[in-house]
Order: structure tokens, then sequence, then C-alpha cells
């Protein structure tokens, strides 16, 4: 999709006009400005409603609700009114168009038609002078079109997406992009240590991996860590989950797909933050060999720890990467986002991830972009109370309490061990956010959630 800037409409090409509701000159009957409300003015003019007072979020998905219903008839050239709106206004609308253009046929044989608009159209903006709408539109077209390679990567099925296929994405996009990317492959995992991550993947055939990338600009003043869940299928190992929503499993990679995306949206927009990305990714599969409840393994930190759920596999793993970002890149902000627990979707539904932070700045930093974004985040404590829950008798600590509360937070603790006490460290457990039931698909599908959440702050990181 191309997009310009222009002073005026274009005769002839399809006008999109968006009112609040109860703003001239849409007090009539036809047309009350209700939150979604479609009409068309004449053939060549679309009028948007856009509800009361709506926030930024809200205008995201207003237009991706209205260009995703008719995606596959829009015209190839389509003009925004954007007078009298700000920059961030067009960069939310133009997020929601360009995604409201999403194909999720990745494998369908005879797809349904989706309008060239979406690939190799024009959205004309008409901006006021002197707005800064031209800018924000391309980051918000460089930032939609991250957020649809990421969707296609957690909507693929295990056997197109292995750990390997991760690390490919990440070498590919380093080159396309500026970056720097290492790839550990098992025997330099067996050479180092990464014992935790290596113990989750004995029952896989696919080699696991340590996906490290690294976004220096020229100048800097912050080293940001982003240690992502890289799971790319898991059936729970020995503790075998249950087979009715099994399928979904193929999400469970969704912090790994917010590390990628973060750090290739980072690159493009040439933010002044150094970015590290970890990603330690591996099935977590079922044979003869897999781990099994009340085995002892290491760690990379060579902290020991018993296993008493084998379903409880992505903290051993982050566990591997949190310390390895630690110790190699000595982050001043240390941030790791993953499909954690069942928990936190029983505490906060799909409407919030769960933030597990002893760091209060970090935490109001972190909550401010979420709000901003529609990435939604709520805070939940991680207090040393807790701690004695992944007390072990046998080992350092273990990784799973066995009861039924809390499960979320003393994930987040047994994480905090693995930490070195940074002290700018966050959890994100996206486990409700990153795969879930929206309108612009007919089951669960990838969201992209993270993107704009971590972009944002960044963003305001760097200022």
């Amino acid at each position: 999709m191309q997009i310009e800037i222009i002073g005026e409409p274009l005769e002839d090409i399809l006008l999109i006009r968006s009112f609040e509701q109860g703003a001239e000159p849409v007090n009539q009957e036809m047309f009350k400005a209700e939150k979604g409300e479609m009409w068309w003015y004449s053939s060549k003019e679309l009028w948007l409603g856009l509800g009361k007072t709506p926030k930024l979020p809200a205008i995201t998905k207003i237009f991706r609700s209205l260009f995703f219903k008719r995606k596959d008839r829009w015209p190839t050239h389509i003009t925004l009114d954007a007078r009298g709106r700000d920059a961030e206004w067009v960069g939310n609308a133009v997020n929601g168009i360009v995604l409201g253009g999403y194909d999720l046929q990745l494998y369908k044989t005879e797809p349904k038609a989706i309008s060239d608009f979406f690939k190799s159209g024009t959205l004309s903006i008409v901006a006021d002078e002197g707005s800064d709408a031209g800018q924000s539109a391309e980051n918000a077209l460089k930032t939609a079109l991250v957020q649809i390679r990421i969707m296609d990567l957690m909507n693929a099925p295990s056997n197109y997406k292995k750990p390997a296929t991760l690390a490919e994405w990440a070498r590919k996009s380093s080159v396309e992009n500026g970056y720097a990317v290492q790839i550990l492959e098992k025997k330099q995992l067996e050479e180092q240590g990464m014992h935790a991550l290596l113990a989750v993947n004995k029952g896989s055939d696919e080699p696991p991996v340590m996906i490290v990338s690294e976004y220096k600009p020229p100048h800097y003043t912050q080293t940001v860590a982003l240690v992502g869940k890289g799971v790319t299928f898991d059936t729970g190992g020995i503790s075998i989950k249950p087979s009715a929503n099994m399928h979904l499993m193929k999400s469970d990679m969704g912090g790994a797909a917010a590390v990628l995306g973060t750090v290739e949206l980072a690159a493009q927009l040439q933010l002044p933050v150094r970015i590290i990305g970890v990603i330690p990714s591996t099935e977590n599969s079922v044979d003869g060999s897999a781990m099994k409840p009340g085995d002892v393994i290491g760690s990379y930190a060579g902290k020991t720890i018993e296993v008493i759920d084998t379903d409880a596999e992505g903290r051993l793993i982050l566990a591997d990467g949190l310390h390895y970002a630690v110790k190699h890149y000595q982050p001043d902000v240390l941030i790791d986002l993953a499909t954690l627990t069942g928990s936190v979707i029983q505490t906060l539904g799909y409407e919030a991830a769960g933030l597990f932070t002893p760091n209060d700045s970090l935490a109001a930093e972190l909550i401010h972009a979420a709000d901003e974004t529609g990435e939604r985040l709520w805070r939940l404590p991680v207090w040393d109370e807790y701690k004695e829950e992944i007390s072990s008798d046998i080992a350092d600590v273990k990784n799973y309490h066995g009861k039924p509360l809390a499960g979320a937070i003393v994930a987040a603790k047994f994480l905090e061990v693995f930490t070195d006490a940074h002290p700018a460290w966050a959890h994100l457990d996206i486990a409700g956010m990153a795969f879930g039931d929206t309108e612009f698909a007919p089951g669960r599908a990838g969201t992209a959630y993270g993107i704009r959440l971590l972009i944002t702050y960044l963003s305001k990181l760097a200022a």
C-alpha cells in the first residue's frame, strides 16, 4: 500500500469522513455517528461513526472493523479525510485500515478474494497544512505490516513453525532491517549449560535454539533486553494437556513473536534505544526421553530446579533466557513476555495481560504505554510472601506449587529467581492476549499483542 498526504479531497475518488456522535453535521435522523456506524452520504462519500469521545485505541478498532467487513470490495484508491485530526489520530486510523486487510487464509487452496487496495493500492490522506500526519501514517503502516507478519507466524501450525523456523525468520529480518542475530544451536546450548531449555526439549525430535538479536543504533543511552517464550508447540509433556484444545498450543510462542516483531519494528523506526532480544525456543513433546515430573534439572544460572509439572515448561526455558540476557548484556531494563499461565486468564480474562514487577516506575511507564495503545496491562503483586510457594525440599527451587491459586504470581516469583535481582525487571503474562477470539477471525487467531505496547514504551524511554 502507498500512502500520500494531500491538501484537498480528490475528485471521483472514494472519500471517507468520520464523525463523533453529536457533532455537526451528523445530528440528523439518517446518521447518528454511533460507534462503527456506516452511511453512504453519496456514491463517492462514506461517513463513519466514531461514537462519543473515542479514545485512540478505539479509532484503530473502528477503522479495522470497517475495512475488514468490506475487504473484498474496496477500490484501489481511497481518500481519508483527516482535517482537524492530530497526527496520533491519523496513525491509529491508518494502523486499523491496514490491519483490516489481514488475510488469515494461509493454507487455503482456493482463498476468497481480497481487494488489491491492501497490497498495491493508494491511501490519500487529506491533512491540515503543517501537520505531522505523513510521518505518523508511515510509521503506522510499518507497524501494521510487522504486526501482520507476526500474526502469520502466530497462526502457522506447528508443522510449519519449528524452533528452526523462528531462527530463520530472525535471520532474514536481521539482513533486511540492519540488526545482528546470533543463533545458539543445540551443541552450543549444551556447551554453555542451558540445562533447563535442553530438559524441556528432551521429548522432541526438533532441536532447540536460542535466538539472540541485537539492534544497536549509532547513539543510545539505554539498553533494554526483551526475553520471549518460544514454545512452538506445547503438549504439556508427561503432564499432558487435555486433547480438546491442544491444537491451539501452536500459539505458545506468543512471547517470542512479540520480541521478534518489536526488534524488527524498532530497527525500521530507528529508535535510539539498544534492544537485545533473547528467545529460547523448543517444542514440549512426549516420548521415552521426555522430562518427567519429579526430575531435578540444572539451569544456566547454576540453580537446580525440581520439576513438579512438565506443563510448567515456559518458565523453565525463560529461566535460561533471562539469566543469559543479564549475564551477557547487563541491560538497564529487563522485560520478559510469555503465554505462561491459564491462571492469568482466570484473573483478567481476555481484556488485559498480567504485569509483574517490583519496580514502581517501570510499572507506571508500561501501564501508560498500554493504555495509550489499547494493549492493556494490569499489575499484580510479586510480594516475597509468595516465595514459599516455590520452595523445594531437594532442589534450589521448584517450578510449580501444585495449588489452584495464585498461579500467575507464583510463576512470576519463579522467574524472578533467575533475574539476578535485576532492579528494573518486568514479566508480562500475555496468555489471554496473544491468541484470542476477535471479530476478525472465525476462530481464535494471533493478535500481535505486545508490539505496539513495547514500541510505545521504548519510544518514550528514548525521548
